[in-house]
């Protein structure tokens, strides 16, 4: 369960050691134990535990909903058919984030920007084209803003190769310090960070350059983009896909977390700030159907499909592949 092919390259020695700082509490490794053994409720525990970070990870790497949707769904199919051989070698988020980026950085099927090799330059290109001279003052500008805003720092992160990419996430977005970020890629805590420099340098001079929000001197403001996205079908203002996006009970709105990158005003807040995204509970009910089939006996009984409400998938609605502007 390495960290793909791009750390191996870096610095592979002594990744096997790297998550000794994380080692697992002794609450996880009895709820594994009891999962592992067939308990139906430890079993549901465990994956509501994983479900909406997994789920924002696969997110931030393949930028649409739909894609980490699949993603989060096989992720956690590979983490449950793996569940007995976890010994608490890190904690249990650590451990399935590492079987979940070895599975998208190896992930055969290309995000539409990775197919078309687009560079931050080539986007930057892009962001001028079409550019309004004013900031929309249609109905719900400020949800459409909000998308827009969203839609694309999640097409920047696509422009980078997928190790930076990953690294760029785990230590930036999700604040995971060299060593811990280091193990789950499956390389050294120094290779990580040349990686995530390297990462942070592209990504903070793009910024600096071009987005309004890092740099008020730049050019580029999100509501002067939205005219343009309608036009060539990037953005439904009938159906912003981000912006209205269900999260995490409890956790950070899309309002919110636009609030705290207002206030950080720095390239890394742009990136960062997106909300603490929950996993559509219609996956989670299609795992609950792998559970139940032969694939995993001891787990049959666990009931995966109670829980949050509010998904739009739940709800008999289907969300919209976002696109990035």
């Amino acid at each position: 369960m390495g960290g793909g092919s791009h750390a191996a390259e870096e610095d592979s020695s002594g990744a096997g050691a790297a998550a000794d700082a994380v080692v697992a509490p002794a609450a996880e490794r009895e709820l594994v134990r009891r999962a592992v053994g067939g308990d139906r409720d430890a079993v549901t525990e465990v994956v509501r535990l994983l479900q909406d970070s997994l789920y924002r990870l696969a997110l931030r790497m393949l930028a649409r909903p739909a894609d980490a949707e699949d993603a989060t769904q096989e992720i956690l199919v590979r983490v449950l058919g793996h569940l007995g051989t976890w010994r608490g070698e890190a904690a249990l988020l650590t451990w399935a984030y590492r079987i979940g980026v070895n599975y998208l950085l190896n992930l055969a099927r290309r995000t539409p920007l990775e197919r078309a090799q687009l560079s931050l330059d080539a986007f930057g290109d892009g962001l001028r084209d079409g550019l309004a001279t004013a900031d929309y003052r249609g109905p719900e500008a400020e949800l459409l803003t909000r998308e827009m805003r969203l839609s694309c720092s999640q097409a920047m992160l696509q422009c980078l190769a997928r190790d930076e990419r990953v690294a760029f996430v785990l230590s930036e977005v999700f604040d995971l310090g060299s060593t811990e970020a280091a193990w789950i890629v499956g390389s050294t805590p120094a290779a990580h960070r040349k990686r995530l420099e390297r990462a942070k340098r592209r990504l903070g001079s793009f910024l600096d350059s071009t987005c309004g929000l890092a740099n008020p001197t730049a050019f580029c403001r999100c509501a002067r983009r939205i005219d343009k996205a309608v036009a060539i079908g990037r953005l439904d203002p009938a159906h912003p896909v981000l912006a209205t996006h269900p999260v995490t009970p409890g956790g950070r709105t899309a309002a919110a977390a636009e609030q705290q990158m207002i206030r950080l005003h720095d390239a890394a807040a742009v990136l960062r700030s997106h909300p603490d995204y929950a996993a559509p509970q219609a996956r989670m009910a299609a795992i609950a159907g792998l559970l139940s089939s032969d694939r995993f006996p001891l787990l049959a009984a666990a009931d995966l499909t109670t829980g949050r409400a509010g998904s739009v998938l739940e709800n008999g609605g289907t969300e919209r592949e976002a696109g990035v502007s």
